[in-house]
């Protein structure tokens, strides 16, 4: 069995398109057909069914795709010992998070990894749900972090962790001794993020009409923005507590006293399962370790992580 053949097998199985895995290898169709031809006479058996509008693996496809991405992985894990001395040397792995996540637990995990993983190198990016979701669909990214899964037979996700949401302002905004219904909050000015963006979608459905979103609303892409915003006394906003935990301590902002309590958001992991697979599965629980290990040094209730 040719090495060859388990990568196009792979990369069929994640494609589900003969013409889409051809490109990507640089290849035709018809050599696709045949490397799939010679795997499925060796194993003796069909690996995909396909017809007009059907492509799907069959029972001995999917333990064969499992197999085969393990021992490509472990192939790629020993050329790189061989090669820098190293399971993990010279494996850059390309992380995505939402401000939120980067303002946390992030820099202790970017520790963490330093020392269980001495010779990965990190390159991380702070962008939007969406685009992040986008990036790891495109292969630009190997772990996310956002308020969304990825979709997907290709990638593995799971809740990390959530986050208490507040409303927040400036103490000169608001009077705190007040508890503000929905419609009160609907007369202030609101900061969010813009319309279209999972955050704005998340915020929206609290007024059950976002309408009331477009008369006094101002909209940042970025968390730090919004929290100078609410500092400088522009408006209310929902934010993550944990977030705004050393504005909160010292005065330059408070929480809004509400009627209807904001509810908690997830913060979910995404990650690619057909390339790297070991080391980001290695990645992720130590993910995962990092920001249980936040969420016990915060109150229960700021953050915390889901039923085991």
């Amino acid at each position: 069995m040719r090495i060859i053949d388990m990568a196009t097998f792979v990369s069929l199985a994640r494609n589900r398109h003969f013409g889409r895995t051809a490109r990507e290898l640089n290849t035709t169709q018809p050599a696709i057909s045949s490397r799939l031809a010679i795997l499925e006479r060796e194993y003796g058996c069909r690996l995909i069914e396909r017809g007009d509008r059907d492509f799907r693996l069959t029972p001995a496809g999917e333990e064969a795709l499992r197999v085969f991405q393990d021992v490509l992985e472990q192939l790629r894990m020993l050329k790189s010992e061989l090669k820098e001395g190293g399971s993990d040397a010279a494996y850059v792995v390309r992380i995505g998070a939402i401000d939120s996540v980067v303002a946390t637990w992030m820099p202790d995990f970017i520790e963490a990894l330093s020392h269980v993983m001495p010779n990965l190198r990190v390159e991380l990016t702070i962008e939007g749900t969406r685009d992040l979701v986008a990036g790891l669909a495109h292969g630009e990214f190997d772990l996310i972090f956002g308020i969304e899964p990825a979709i997907g037979d290709n990638f593995r996700s799971f809740i990390i962790c959530y986050y208490e949401m507040v409303w927040a302002a400036a103490p000169a905004v608001i009077n705190e001794q007040q508890v503000y219904g929905v419609d009160e909050l609907s007369q202030m000015p609101i900061i969010t993020f813009p319309k279209g963006t999972p955050p704005y979608a998340y915020v929206a459905p609290y007024f059950q009409d976002e309408r009331v979103l477009a008369s006094k609303l101002t909209s940042s892409n970025s968390l730090f923005a919004m929290i100078n915003l609410l500092i400088g006394g522009f408006g209310v906003a929902a934010i993550p507590s944990v977030a705004i935990a050393r504005e909160l301590q010292n005065r330059l902002l408070c929480r809004v006293s509400v009627a209807k309590p904001f509810p908690p958001m997830p913060i979910v992991a995404s990650y690619q399962t057909t390339v790297g697979q070991n080391i980001l599965r290695n990645v992720a629980d130590q993910a995962r370790k990092s920001a249980a290990a936040f969420c016990e040094t915060v109150s229960s209730e700021g953050a915390w992580v889901p039923p085991a």
